[in-house]
């Protein structure tokens, strides 16, 4: 069945509870790279139960919605789905260990055409269990490359941000590990791409490859490091996937000054573009 607007829009989703402790916060920090230097303080606040810090880009793995879109009322090719975006505004520092909950909806439904598929965007915020206090929003942007031509509105045109022509006011390389994405997968994505050669070879790949949340984390870190801010400091990220990355391969960043605050930048891996069309925005 064909996929249909207003089925899109008022798709219920319920709220979704999540625990977590230290040894998760910890775990998350590894599986992203950091703490290869044991003597990297920077790191050392993000693998070390003391006075333990957590990054904020861990909040896009909690409270997840799992396989919601194999539901056949959504009527959405669900294997022809692509993971395109990543946005999250982070308004509050997540504890070490906690409990929140998780409420979703999906906020956009674009048809791109038959040919071209469509673009949903799911929102989903953050709040902590107890006190209500909203963590963070975030906004997944899923291409549904097999589910256009059903007469919906069109996307919206000059929302995107756009890399400056001249040269990079920064650069910064990451290192990633050929084991990377075994670990990263123990924050909560068991999807077999990640993990399986033989499932990697059936998708079209040498081998298997990052998780998309891996290098939108990667990013996020890399852009904290290369301008000297804390991550606390970072209120917004957000990237295109445009290629995945094969752990063990190199990140190459390029960043762009907008003003004080707000940074553009892009990604690339063995010769590919990665993350295209990024942003990230400081604190004051």
């Amino acid at each position: 069945m064909a996929i249909d607007y207003n089925t899109l829009r008022n798709w219920h989703f319920d709220d979704v509870e999540h625990s977590y402790n230290e040894r998760d916060s910890i775990l998350y920090a590894l599986g992203v790279g950091l703490g290869r230097d044991p003597l990297n303080r920077d790191e050392l606040n993000y693998v070390y139960e003391q006075d333990l810090k957590t990054l904020p880009t861990m909040a896009v793995t909690m409270a997840t919605l799992g396989m919601w879109v194999k539901n056949p009322a959504t009527g959405i090719t669900w294997n022809k789905l692509v993971h395109s975006g990543q946005n999250a505004v982070f308004h509050q520092a997540l504890p070490p260990a906690g409990k929140v909950i998780g409420k979703a909806e999906i906020s956009e439904v674009y048809d791109r055409g038959a040919e071209k598929g469509a673009v949903i965007v799911v929102k989903r915020s953050i709040y902590d269990a107890e006190t209500e206090v909203c963590y963070c929003t975030l906004e997944q942007t899923l291409m549904l490359r097999a589910d256009g031509g059903f007469d919906g509105p069109a996307m919206p045109k000059g929302n995107q941000a756009v890399i400056p022509e001249r040269a990079a006011d920064m650069t910064s390389v990451q290192e990633t590990t050929p084991g990377q994405a075994i670990l990263y997968r123990l924050s909560g994505d068991w999807n077999p791409l990640h993990v399986d050669p033989d499932v990697a070879t059936q998708a079209g790949f040498s081998k298997p490859i990052l998780h998309g949340y891996c290098s939108y984390a990667i990013a996020g870190w890399a852009v904290c490091q290369a301008l000297g801010k804390p991550a606390s400091a970072l209120k917004e990220l957000s990237a295109q996937f445009t290629f995945p990355v094969i752990p063990g391969d190199k990140i190459e960043f390029e960043f762009w000054q907008q003003d004080d605050n707000d940074w553009l930048f892009r990604a690339s891996s063995n010769g590919r573009l990665v993350l295209n069309k990024c942003t990230a925005r400081f604190s004051s």
